[in-house]
């Protein structure tokens, strides 16, 4: 009877060691193979995976945000790259998700800025937001998170899509209809610089339209997943100085359900690794814990909380 309890007591510190030396596999919804998120993503599951003993992240090419909260929210995927305007339209069941609120979300932090940009015509003669008035403005694909962006920015200054001619139209679409003059202005939301607009300042020239002032502030005051931003001046050619904008920010989003000390080491790890993941991806170089916790809008994962409150980011 001794030798068969000691036995038990062996298998079962086998077996125990053996669980802790199992692999965790998670998913991480990303993007398109040629956009931002998908090489971003594939970057942070780098430094996961290399520095976190038994972890596996696989970075999975999907259609983005709107695409990646569903999953995220049936526990099919375990972490998210998203704009954190489509996740708070996804937790709050408004705009495009309206009447299909999404539970099981969270956020582990803000990650770049992603800039509502603003461009229109030399020709057009349009300096400002009131200019628009009347104008052929691309608002981006119909029902896409930049229509939403064009949408509350011209309610901040008291403009609609009535007020306009309105024209739902693709980056490079919106891009090439201010240089044949079928368009006067565009909504552009995406990082800076972007390319479409890089072509059409060097074919045709640009003007960057600036939100700022009391309305950028009372725009910001309502929907709390924006941020002020600056495009610097010689972003794009002829654009000489600096301009105003507002910006939504990419999103690492996670399963609710995930378990504290998991989200926690992970938030952890990502943070004190930054370098590594500014070497892999350009926009790792805009990233930065303090700037983490800005834009949120959706509740952070307890994990996450914990990690920026032992380093005294948030009290």
């Amino acid at each position: 009877m001794k030798k068969l309890g000691l036995f038990a007591l062996g298998l079962g510190a086998l077996l125990a060691l053996s669980g802790c030396n199992e692999k965790k596999n998670y998913i991480l919804a990303t993007g398109g193979t040629s956009g931002t998120y998908y090489p971003f993503g594939g970057a942070i599951a780098n430094i996961w995976n290399t520095k976190i003993e038994n972890m596996n992240v696989t970075a999975q090419s999907t259609g983005a945000s709107a695409e990646n909260l569903r999953p995220l929210s049936k526990g099919e995927a375990d972490y998210a790259t998203v704009q954190n305007d489509v996740m708070d339209y996804a937790y709050r069941g408004s705009d495009m998700f309206a009447g299909q609120k999404l539970a099981n979300l969270a956020s582990i932090g803000t990650m770049y800025p992603e800039v509502v940009q603003i461009a229109a015509s030399k020709s057009s003669g349009i300096k400002s937001i009131g200019d628009l008035h009347g104008k052929r403005v691309s608002v981006g694909a119909a029902g896409s998170g930049v229509e939403f962006n064009a949408k509350q920015i011209l309610e901040g200054y008291g403009i609609t899509f009535d007020d306009i001619q309105k024209n739902n139209l693709s980056f490079k679409e919106s891009a090439e209809g201010l240089q044949n003059g079928t368009l006067d202005a565009c909504f552009i939301t995406a990082g800076v610089p972007n390319s479409a607009l890089q072509e059409l300042a060097f074919t045709a020239g640009l003007v960057l339209v600036p939100v700022n002032g009391l309305e950028a502030d009372a725009i910001c005051s309502k929907y709390s997943f924006y941020t002020k931003s600056v495009i610097p001046g010689g972003t794009y050619k002829g654009t000489d100085e600096d301009t105003e904008a507002l910006a939504i920010k990419a999103t690492l989003a996670v399963r609710a359900d995930l378990d504290e000390n998991t989200v926690y080491q992970m938030t952890k790890t990502l943070f004190e690794n930054l370098d590594e993941l500014g070497t892999a991806h350009a926009k790792g170089k805009e990233v930065s814990a303090e700037a983490a916790v800005t834009g949120i809008s959706v509740p952070f994962h307890p994990g996450a909380l914990k990690y920026f409150k032992e380093t005294g980011i948030l009290n």
